[in-house]
């Protein structure tokens, strides 16, 4: 099958191969003939990736075609050329392009006044003259090994160093190894930091050790790598326009771990046949309006399942998958490859109206959603990252991703922290409710006692004793048969329920286990265990079945026996004289009532002591959480500092951040005026967000303290803690008394909820405006909409593992800017993070040299990204597609050019 060639990527390049004879010139022999060195030569190639030789034996080009038609067989481009010493001695390597033909190679030798009798003498000419002859044969020459004897470098010939037509300069190993003595100038120079060598452009720095045998082409120094479409000469040249992103050592290759994209589909609706495999590094889309930049994003969102930011976004956002998918219910389908999941692919596809399905390497459903694959992928439309420059809480949500693990855990408990206070306070404010509930009652006695006077003067006392005692037996049986045996028959199933279960330790689950009889060993243990629980628990049952009956029985008795004696009430009832107005048997039913109630609610006076002790442990443990909370929020905020200096490191120069810890008291506010306070607004709750020693577990606190004081009606009695209070909220936090008293009026419950508030930090954002000099910082607030874009850009910017997605990043920016700052960061960061980025802004995929550029167009109605519509900046097509978008074509870049003089 053959590669699709849609997208750039670094290929393996031997740039200073020598053919077989070559090895007698250093009077060596490697003992094979012409046919099997180059048969070898292919072997090792291919056992090594390398894509592309350049030939170059010193002025000798006559086993070119045997190489190049053996290597093209195997896929192997050979780019054809020399080695030629300059009249200074310094040798190069000229490479051509991969049709020149053997005959053409001869003539460009003689134009570079090659001795043909005695091609490894230096030619006649300068090495600026071999640079320029070559130039004008669409060649491409190097400094070959520039450290060495006969490298422009030792020569010192700055000179012809700051040659702008000197593209690379080969060393013999990693520009790290050149840190001592002469080496470490040749090292600065290399670097561009040395002023009399210094260039414009950078040389590009590549390894092309000779090639004297086979083997030798497997050593890592003697390739280097080339970002390009499809291997060409003329990408290969047009790399070392931007050796910075395009040209690197094998040494300079690190495995990266991070998320990506690697693939899309689409079947039906608007972009109906569009495929794509994305660069793991640079993605951008462009196309003329309307052409399905933002659909293609918006698709990749909708099939991650993923919000966008605000309402405008996802009314945007549902209108564009409405139209575009839902009409012929589209399907989206993505490969995955997920950090998170250790670098393992997944099969992410969605149609329009159903959920995600995400399938492994295998082709078998996980039961991961997107978002467990991605968890901190990015996408946002155009207007979302204004939304967010103007929105707190999107900025603080937007810096939570630079926490570390540990503040991440931070938060957890800080959220399982309000969670238990949330519960404790149900629990407090029911546990006193029933102690109300009961004071409320037992204050009845003295009343009904009271009562009870009345009927003692009647000398009804020791005829209806009896009364309060058969009450009191009532409550008793009822207790025993009710109460205690159910639960204790209850105990006895929960452990029913907690028998050992030894279907874990089946054959099937421990067979392949290489200790597998022990195992069965302890099923075995567990299984007599079970049994001789059950036959407890069996003998507990007809224990249980017996004394229930006997209960039952007993309780039979007793009724009776209270039956009888309040029969035998009425008779006595019948026999009292009348008095008021009210007969006899009246004046005993309501006697009888009465002492009924009494004894109903005596018992309860013991329940107010437990139940107070309830409440008094509620409230013991909400002071522990409210403690381990302030605890846990210290421990944060210093952390989230630590983080935050790092941060502002990695931002020096562009942003400084700053967080107050807890000082968003917007949410105290907000719940104040929900209370409905009497005679307050906004207006008179100014000193909530003034105040300096402020927080709601304080507040509440203090307003407990003085609502009780108030209660207690005797404040010169205490007047000293009454004055305290007073003067703290009026001086202090500046309260005027008609707050003072309507936040007494709070009740317990919502002085309980307001200690639950979370405070969320302020966040400040700095952007320095200042382009280059001393640098100029300006808070958000009063940046204009462009800078604010600004500041949020750098932030989304820096390292994140998963992917991040934007819809005309250059929104609201000036060009000056995206170039100077927004692309330069893309170029480095890209190395360890995956972009995709639709745009009409040439800066981005040109400057920012995205592997991959697609270009849509609509053709009779529907969206088009054929394959020949993919590739980078070094694919003519792409390229002049690129500028006909971008720089409205041709004629109008060059008009431009000429206006600035360029």
């Amino acid at each position: 099958m053959l590669e699709q060639y849609t997208k750039a990527k670094f290929w393996k390049c031997a740039l200073q191969v020598n053919p077989a004879g070559y090895i007698s010139y250093r009077g060596g022999d490697h003992g094979m003939t012409e046919a099997q060195y180059n048969q070898e030569l292919v072997r090792i190639a291919k056992e090594n990736e390398i894509k592309v030789i350049g030939l170059a034996d010193h002025g000798n080009v006559d086993e070119v075609d045997a190489i190049r038609s053996l290597m093209n067989q195997h896929d192997i481009l050979v780019f054809p050329g020399f080695e030629i010493a300059s009249s200074e001695k310094a040798h190069f390597v000229c490479l051509f392009a991969e049709n020149v033909t053997r005959d053409e190679l001869i003539g460009y030798m003689a134009k570079l006044e090659i001795d043909a009798n005695n091609p490894t003498h230096p030619s006649k000419l300068s090495a600026q003259q071999i640079f320029s002859k070559t130039e004008e044969l669409n060649g491409f020459a190097y400094a070959a090994h520039c450290t060495d004897d006969n490298g422009v470098l030792y020569r010192k010939l700055n000179h012809v160093w700051q040659n702008p037509l000197l593209k690379a300069a080969q060393i013999p190993d990693t520009l790290d190894s050149l840190t001592n003595g002469e080496g470490y100038g040749y090292q600065q120079i290399l670097q561009n930091k040395t002023p009399d060598y210094k260039r414009e452009q950078p040389v590009a720095i590549i390894n092309a050790k000779d090639v004297e045998k086979p083997e030798t082409l497997a050593n890592p120094k003697a390739s280097c790598l080339i970002k390009m479409t499809r291997p060409s000469f003329e990408s290969f040249k047009l790399a070392f326009q931007d050796p910075e992103s395009r040209v690197r050592l094998n040494s300079d290759i690190s495995e990266k771990y991070y998320s990506r994209i690697e693939s899309l589909k689409i079947t039906g609706g608007y972009l109906d046949g569009v495929q794509i495999d994305f660069s793991e590094h640079l993605n951008a889309v462009i196309g003329g309006r309307g052409t399905g930049k933002t659909t293609l994003l918006e698709c990749i969102r909708y099939a991650l399942q993923l919000k966008p930011l605000g309402k405008d976004a996802q009314k945007k956002h549902d209108e564009i998958i409405k139209e575009n998918l839902g009409k012929s219910k589209a399907r989206i389908e993505m490969v995955i490859r997920s950090s998170q999941m250790n670098g393992k692919r997944f099969t992410v596809a969605r149609r329009y109206g159903e959920s995600a399905s995400v399938k492994d390497e295998s082709g078998n459903l996980s039961t991961f959603a997107p978002i467990d694959l991605l968890p901190r992928i990015e996408i946002y439309g155009q207007s979302e990252i204004y939304e967010i420059a103007q929105d707190k809480t999107s900025q603080r949500q937007l810096l939570t991703r630079f926490l570390d693990a540990g503040q991440q855990d931070g938060e957890a408990r800080i959220q399982e922290s309000l969670s238990k206070l949330a519960e404790n306070r149900k629990k407090l404010i029911e546990a006193q409710a029933i102690v109300a509930s009961i004071e409320d009652e037992v204050a009845l006695l003295p009343k009904l006692e009271e009562q009870t006077g009345q009927f003692k003067v009647l000398g009804l006392e020791d005829k209806l004793k009896i009364v309060p005692l058969l009450e009191t037996e009532k409550r008793l049986q009822n207790r025993a048969i009710e109460e205690e045996c159910p639960n204790l028959d209850n105990t006895f199933q929960a452990v029913r329920d907690s028998l050992p279960d030894t279907v874990f330790l089946s054959d099937s689950a421990i067979d392949h286990l290489p200790h597998a009889e022990s195992l069965r060993k302890m099923r075995s243990v567990l299984g007599v265990l079970r049994g001789d629980a059950e036959a407890l628990l069996n003998q507990w049952q007809q224990i249980y079945a017996t004394a229930k009956a006997t209960m039952a029985s007993h309780a039979q008795a007793l009724d009776a026996a209270i039956q009888q004696e309040e029969s035998a009430l009425e008779k006595t009832f019948k026999e009292l004289p009348a008095s008021e107005g009210k007969t006899g048997k009246e004046i005993g039913f309501e006697f009888q009532r009465l002492l009924k109630e009494i004894e109903r609610i005596r018992p309860k006076k013991t329940m107010i002591d437990n139940r107070t002790k309830v409440v008094t442990e509620l409230s013991r443990k909400r002071k522990a959480v409210l403690d381990e909370l302030s605890s846990i929020r210290a421990d944060r905020s210093a952390q989230f500092e630590l983080s935050l200096k790092s941060l502002n490191k990695r931002l020096s120069g562009k942003l400084k951040l700053t967080v107050k810890p807890e000082a968003d008291r917007a949410p105290v506010i907000q719940f104040l005026l929900g209370c409905k306070l009497e005679n307050v607004g906004e207006a008179r709750l100014s000193w909530v967000r003034e105040a300096d020693d402020f927080s709601p577990v304080k507040l509440a606190e203090m307003v407990r303290q003085y609502a009780e004081i108030r209660r207690d009606g005797n404040l010169s009695a205490i007047g000293v803690e009454h004055i305290e209070i007073s003067m703290h909220f009026t001086e202090n936090w500046k309260m005027t008394q008609t707050v003072i008293d309507a936040l007494s009026r709070l009740t317990t419950e919502q002085l309980l909820q307001l200690e639950e508030i979370e405070l969320p930090g302020l966040i400040s954002i700095e952007l320095n405006t200042a382009h280059e000099g001393v640098e100029t910082f300006r808070p958000l607030d009063k940046l204009s909409t462009g800078q604010q874009c600004t500041a949020i850009l750098h932030l989304l910017l820096l390292q994140n593992f998963d992917p991040l997605l934007m819809d005309q990043p250059e929104d609201n920016l000036d060009n000056a800017f995206i170039a100077d700052r927004i692309v330069t960061e893309l170029r480095s960061a890209k190395i360890a993070r995956q972009f995709i980025f639709a745009t009409h802004n040439a800066n981005i995929p040109v400057f920012g040299d995205a592997e991959w550029i697609g270009v849509f167009e609509v053709q009779e109605g529907q969206s088009k990204m054929p394959a020949e519509s993919q590739g980078a900046i070094d694919v003519t097509q792409i390229r002049d597609k690129a500028a006909n978008i971008l720089e409205g074509g041709k004629i109008a870049f060059n008009q431009r050019k000429a206006k600035y003089g360029y």
